[in-house]
C-alpha cells in the first residue's frame, strides 16, 4: 500500500473514532445472556427498546412462556393467530428441513421433552415409546395458511429452540440497522452476528469453545476467528447431556431414529450470512455427524444452494478418543489463533 493510501485510511479511522462512541449493553433473555456492542454517534443506549423486542420475541416463540404463540399452537388453541416472527421462523425451519432431508425438524418437540431436554420431566424411554412419538415428528405435516396453522396430527408440537435464538440475533440486528448503526457485535447465548470493522479496521474477534471432557469443566477456547458481516452459531453435545447406567444421552435428537445422537462429532460451528441459518444448520449438522456433514457441504457448495459464504468448524473425536478438527477453507481464512 502506498503512503497516500495509508494516510487516507488512517485519517478515515481517526474520523470514525472521533465521531463514534462505543456502547455496550448487557442483559438476560431466553434463559441466557445477551451482550451487544456497537459504535454510534452518541453514547445513547437502546437497552429498553432491545429488552422490549426480546420480550415480544419470547411471547411469540418461547415454549417456556405459557401464553406465547407457540405454546398456544402446541396446545391446539384454535383462537391463536400467528405473528410475523413465528411465520418467519417457521418458513426458515421448513427450508432447512427440506435442504437437509429432515435432519432439521421443528416437530421434534415431543421427543425432546420425553428425553428430558425440554420443558417437561424425563420419562423412562424404550423402543415402543420412541416409535409412538416418532408418529408425531414430520415437519411436512404442519402447514400455515394465512395466519393460522394446520397440524395433520393434533398431538404434534413445534420446537423452535434450535433456530429461534439465531433468529433473535438477526431480529436485534435489524433494529440496530434501523437506528443507523452499522458497526456492531450481537451475542445472544453464544449465537453471534458481527457487522462492519471496529475502529482501526480490525474484525470482531469471536471465540469457538473447546469441547469439555465434563459438562462442569471450565470453558476453554479452541480457536479465535475474525468475523465481519456474518453470523456464527455453535451446536454441541458436550454440555447438555445426562448419564444413565454409564450411557451418555445427548440433547441432540435424531428426527429419523428418535434417539439421541451417538457419533463422534462433538461441536459444530457454522458461519453464515444470517444467524437464523447458522443456528439451524449447526443443529442439522450435529444430527448428520462428521462424514455426512462433509459430504453435504461438498455437494451444496458447488451450487451455493445453502446460502452465500457458509463455512464450518467441526470438532470431533478420533478412534483414540483424541480431539480433532475439520475446517472449510473459508473458515480457515478467518482464523486468528487455534489451540493445540
Amino acid at each position: 500500500m502506498n503512503s497516500r493510501l495509508l494516510l487516507f485510511f488512517s485519517l478515515i479511522t481517526i474520523l470514525f473514532s472521533c465521531r463514534h462512541q462505543q456502547v455496550q449493553i448487557l442483559g438476560e433473555a431466553q434463559g441466557t445472556y445477551y451482550a451487544i456492542t456497537y459504535f454510534y454517534t452518541s453514547d445513547e443506549s437502546f437497552k429498553d427498546e432491545i429488552d422490549s423486542l426480546l420480550t415480544d420475541f419470547d411471547l411469540s416463540v418461547s415454549t417456556y412462556e405459557p401464553s406465547s404463540v407457540i405454546s398456544k399452537v402446541n396446545n391446539n388453541d384454535t383462537s391463536v393467530r400467528l405473528d410475523e416472527i413465528f411465520i418467519d421462523i417457521f418458513n426458515k425451519a421448513v427450508e432447512v428441513g427440506d435442504k437437509t432431508n429432515g435432519a432439521f425438524d421443528m416437530t421434534i418437540g415431543p421427543l425432546v421433552n420425553a428425553w428430558g431436554f425440554g420443558f417437561s420431566e424425563r420419562i423412562a424411554m424404550d423402543s415402543v415409546i420412541v416409535d409412538s412419538l416418532l408418529q408425531l415428528v414430520d415437519y411436512k405435516a404442519v402447514t400455515i395458511a394465512g395466519n393460522k396453522i394446520h397440524k395433520e396430527v393434533p398431538g404434534m408440537q413445534i420446537d423452535f429452540n434450535a433456530i429461534a435464538q439465531g433468529y433473535s440475533v438477526d431480529y436485534i440486528a435489524s433494529f440496530l440497522e434501523s437506528k443507523g448503526i452499522k458497526t456492531y457485535l450481537i451475542d445472544i447465548g453464544g449465537e453471534v452476528y458481527a457487522k462492519g470493522l471496529k475502529p482501526g479496521g480490525e474484525p470482531w474477534k469471536v471465540g469457538i469453545e473447546k469441547p469439555a471432557r465434563d459438562k462442569n469443566s471450565p470453558r476453554e477456547l479452541n480457536a479465535i476467528i475474525g468475523l465481519t458481516n456474518a453470523a456464527l452459531a455453535t451446536s454441541g453435545s458436550y454440555r447438555k447431556y445426562y448419564l444413565v447406567d454409564g450411557i451418555k444421552y445427548s440433547h441432540t435428537i435424531n428426527p429419523a431414529t428418535g434417539y439421541p445422537v451417538t457419533h463422534s462429532l462433538l461441536s459444530v460451528t457454522v458461519k453464515a450470512a444470517d444467524c437464523c441459518s447458522a443456528d439451524a444448520y449447526a443443529t442439522a449438522f450435529m444430527v448428520m455427524g462428521l462424514e455426512k456433514t462433509k459430504r453435504f457441504l461438498s455437494q451444496h457448495s458447488k451450487s451455493n444452494s445453502i446460502g452465500r459464504g457458509m463455512d464450518v468448524f467441526l470438532i470431533y473425536t478420533d478412534s483414540l478418543g483424541e480431539l480433532q478438527t475439520y475446517l472449510t477453507e473459508g473458515m480457515r481464512e478467518l482464523m486468528i489463533s487455534e489451540s493445540d
